[in-house]
């Protein structure tokens, strides 16, 4: 008595599959739509997350236009333009207690509720091979 096979299933459409015994698709689109979308949220996640720090990399840049590479400005200045508290890429903590949280060679230091003084970190740039900014 011959043994029955289990019809294999496509793991995108549910389709039955004919051919080579290996296969988990039915067709090329429905490969390509399985793996766009198991590939495509953590995809996404990350893009979204660079954008952010791009923008507020942008955001601390042109606020803090100054020739010493410091300002003082408001909160609401910040998130007008659209900056995020929530992303930075790494937090500095000076052996007085001070701490600066940074977007690249951007950052700021909070000095009340509402007010922050914006610096940069030139020398993050040196040390990238970057020169400093004129």
């Amino acid at each position: 008595m011959p043994v029955a096979i289990a019809e294999k299933l496509c793991l995108e459409c549910g389709e039955p599959i004919k051919g080579r015994t290996d296969k988990k698709f039915c067709s090329d689109a429905c490969r390509n739509i399985y793996h766009y979308h198991a590939n495509n949220a953590p995809i996404n996640y990350v893009r979204n997350v660079v954008n952010i720090l791009k923008r507020n990399r942008r955001v601390l840049s042109e606020l803090n236009d100054g020739r010493e590479g410091t300002k003082k400005v408001h909160r609401d200045k910040l998130v007008e333009r659209g900056y995020n508290f929530m992303y930075h890429t790494n937090i500095y903590r000076t052996k007085a207690g001070n701490t600066y949280v940074f977007c690249f060679e951007h950052g700021y230091l909070e000095l009340s509720e509402n007010w922050f003084t914006l610096v940069r970190r030139d020398e993050y740039l040196e040390r990238s091979g970057d020169s400093k900014p004129d």
